[in-house]
């Protein structure tokens, strides 16, 4: 239980004290380092790479991979050269992925970019460049890089707040370094080939040279989602059950109807079409962006169809028409609505910590107060 701190001057920053000790804490650091040592463990656990390597990912980090077969895009995690000066790609989980979003989502500034930070190498001993390193926090006013030894005494304390302890009664301690090591283990033992996990770590000892290339190997990255999708198949969940062959082909069928020629279709899985075909008139088309100057020609099109109906005096004609083409009018403004948006950032409103658990303080007369 604790009660709000009386402070004698303002602080930005959220104070409480236990009523039993009178200790003072502030919250508002204890959340931040929280957060910073979980976003740690889970980036550590799920991508075995080393300390250095985890100090070094920036928003540039985040590349994707095109499937030559499939055209799939797949989301990948590029690592710097750390040990063995060989670059590495990781394929990002739906996990990492989370975790990665929320680690963004925590630093980015109101205008929706990622601050450039400097940080200092302490193996080449040189300052960086600018980089928008994800791994960053803000130490009063100004955004600094989480050092290597600052990710190691957020796992310390984050492991000291759990209570954990050996067999012998003693608090349990471990390094950054013991992560890769359950990576590896895990991977190996959920059925990832060892010299895939290999490829995937940057271990030398297998003489694979992984520098910076356009095209990743693609035996990588399918060894990778594998083991991805047998560790999510694990799940204690009954209704889960691998389709057959006839349901997967049936399940694929159905979104390659749905391709129409301004787009696709959003009707549901085993529905057919209930509008006849008449794409320009049905909301559940989502026109495709590229196709926006066929769309233009249909409107085009559809006024000099209205204007000979009514020349005509096809009065019948003439009023479906007009139907169709507030429909194409409305097709081209989601178009544009869509464009607009893809080339502006989008501010949440996602209140930070700090700003909804500051407050007004009154002066305080106690001398531990102060």
């Amino acid at each position: 239980m604790l009660q709000r701190a009386v402070l004698k001057r303002h602080s930005p920053h959220l104070w409480a004290e236990e009523p039993e000790t009178g200790r003072r804490r502030n919250l508002a650091r204890e959340e931040s380092n929280s957060f910073w040592g979980w976003a740690a463990v889970e980036v550590l656990r799920m991508t075995g790479v080393r300390i250095e390597e985890l100090s070094e990912i920036s928003h540039h980090s985040l590349v994707q991979y095109r499937l030559p077969n499939t055209g799939e895009l797949v989301p990948l995690l590029q690592i710097a050269p750390s040990k063995t000066d060989e670059e590495r790609l990781l394929v990002v989980s739906p996990e990492l992925a989370d975790v990665l979003s929320a680690v963004i989502c925590r630093i980015r500034t109101a205008d929706g970019s990622v601050p450039l930070v400097i940080a200092y190498d302490h193996y080449e001993k040189v300052w960086n460049p600018a980089m928008p390193l994800l791994f960053q926090r803000k130490i009063g006013l100004e955004d600094r890089p989480i050092p290597i030894d600052g990710i190691r005494t957020l796992l310390q304390d984050a492991l000291a707040a759990t209570g954990f302890t050996d067999a012998t009664g003693k608090p349990l301690h471990f390094a950054p370094h013991d992560f890769r090591r359950i990576f590896t283990t895990d991977a190996v033992m959920n059925g990832m080939p060892p010299h895939i996990a290999q490829l995937v770590l940057g271990h030398r000892d297998i003489n694979t040279t992984m520098g910076y290339k356009a095209v990743y190997p693609e035996e990588a990255i399918n060894g990778h989602r594998a083991f991805i999708a047998r560790r999510r198949e694990l799940r204690p969940s009954e209704e889960y059950r691998s389709p057959s062959e006839q349901e997967w082909e049936e399940f694929l069928g159905h979104f390659e109807r749905r391709k129409v020629a301004l787009g696709d279709c959003g009707r549901a899985y085993g529905t057919t079409c209930i509008h006849e075909h008449s794409c320009i008139r049905c909301p559940l088309l989502r026109a495709d962006p590229v196709q926006r100057p066929r769309l233009v020609d249909i409107r085009d099109n559809l006024i000099a169809r209205i204007v000979e109906a009514e020349r005509e005096g096809w009065g019948g004609e003439a009023e479906g028409l007009k139907v169709s083409l507030a429909a194409a009018n409305a097709k081209l403004a989601q178009l544009d609505n869509l464009l607009t948006r893809r080339s502006t950032a989008v501010n949440l409103g996602m209140p930070t910590f700090a700003d909804i658990a500051t407050g007004t303080t009154t002066a305080a007369t106690d001398p531990r107060q102060l």
